[in-house]
C-alpha cells in the first residue's frame, strides 16, 4: 500500500490489517527470528536495525508515514496500526520514530499495537508520556513471550516484560501477549499463567516450519482454553489449529478469529 503503511499478507495478516515497518533488522538476536530464515535471510534479518531504503532520513520517514496515514485515515481509525513486523519497535534505534509516529496517530485518534521484546523503554515512555494523556485507551502494548531468554540473547528477559505488562495495564493501557514461537508447550504455558489478570488477549503460534506433536498441541490448547477462562480472549494461529486437527468454528467463545478488534471489544 505505501512506503510505511501496508497491509500485510499470509501470517502477518492474522495479527493486523494495517502494519508500519520504518526498519529492517533487529539487535535482540533472537535464534528463531523468521526473518533471518528463507528468502528474507540476508535482506531483513540483520542484527543493526537499518532505515528502509525507500526513505532518506527519519524526517522523510515520519513525512511519508504522515502523508499514507492521511491517505487512509477512516481505514486506520477503524481498524489501528501495528508496530512492527520487520523490526522491534522499542529498540534504542528505532523507538524515537516509533513514538513520533504513535504521537501522530494518536492526535488522530489511530489505535496503536506495539509489540516488543524490550522493557528497557520505560524511562522514555516517562519523558514522553504526554502524547499518552487521555490516549491510553487507544494504545495496546503486546510483548513476546517464550520464556527462553537463552533464545533471545539481546532482549530484555521475559520477567521483565512480564513485570512492565503489568505497570502498562494498571497505568491503563491495553496489554497483549505473543506466545510465538512455542519452544516448548511447557514454558509457554508458564508466560500465560503468570499474566492472568493484565494481559487482555494472547496470540498463540508455532515455530515457522516445524512439525509439532498433534495430541501435545490438542492438550496445550484445552489447557489453556480452560486457565484463560473469561478473563482475556485467546486466538490460536491457523497453522496451530491445523496442526491440532481443529476447526476454529469448534472453539469456545473466549477464542476469535483474526477479526478481533481489541479497541472495539471492551
Amino acid at each position: 500500500m505505501g512506503k510505511a503503511i501496508y497491509k500485510p499478507k499470509g501470517k502477518a495478516g492474522e495479527y493486523a490489517m494495517y502494519a508500519c515497518n520504518f526498519y529492517n533488522g533487529c539487535s535482540n538476536e533472537c535464534e528463531y527470528c523468521y526473518l533471518k530464515k528463507g528468502v528474507l535471510k540476508g535482506t531483513m534479518g540483520g542484527n543493526k536495525p537499518t532505515l528502509k531504503k525507500c526513505f532518506v532520513n527519519e524526517s522523510n520517514a515520519i513525512a511519508v508515514f504522515e502523508k499514507e496515514l492521511m491517505q487512509n485515515l477512516s481505514e486506520l481509525q477503524k481498524h489501528g496500526l501495528f508496530f512492527s513486523f520487520s523490526t522491534d519497535p522499542m529498540l534504542p534505534e528505532t523507538i524515537s520514530l516509533t513514538f513520533d509516529a504513535i504521537e501522530i496517530c494518536l492526535n488522530y485518534n489511530i489505535p496503536v499495537k506495539v509489540l516488543t521484546k524490550r522493557s528497557d523503554w520505560w524511562s522514555m515512555w516517562y519523558a514522553r508520556s504526554n502524547i499518552f494523556i487521555n490516549k491510553q485507551h487507544l494504545v495496546a502494548f503486546g510483548f513476546t513471550l517464550t520464556g527462553h531468554d537463552e533464545l533471545e540473547p539481546k532482549a530484555s528477559s521475559n520477567d521483565n516484560r512480564i513485570d512492565l505488562m503489568k505497570k502498562l495495564h494498571t497505568a491503563g493501557f491495553k496489554t497483549f501477549a505473543s506466545i510465538e514461537p512455542v519452544v516448548d508447550w511447557i514454558e509457554s504455558m508458564r508466560m500465560i499463567g503468570r499474566t492472568i489478570g493484565f494481559c487482555e488477549l494472547y496470540k498463540i503460534g508455532l515455530m515457522s516450519g516445524e512439525k509439532y506433536d498433534k495430541a501435545e498441541c490438542l492438550a496445550s490448547i484445552h489447557w489453556i482454553i480452560e486457565k484463560v477462562g473469561n478473563g482475556a480472549k485467546i486466538y490460536f494461529k491457523d497453522s496451530l489449529l491445523k496442526q491440532a486437527g481443529i476447526d476454529r468454528s469448534d472453539l469456545p467463545v473466549n477464542c476469535v478469529d483474526r477479526n478481533y478488534n481489541l479497541f472495539e471489544n471492551e
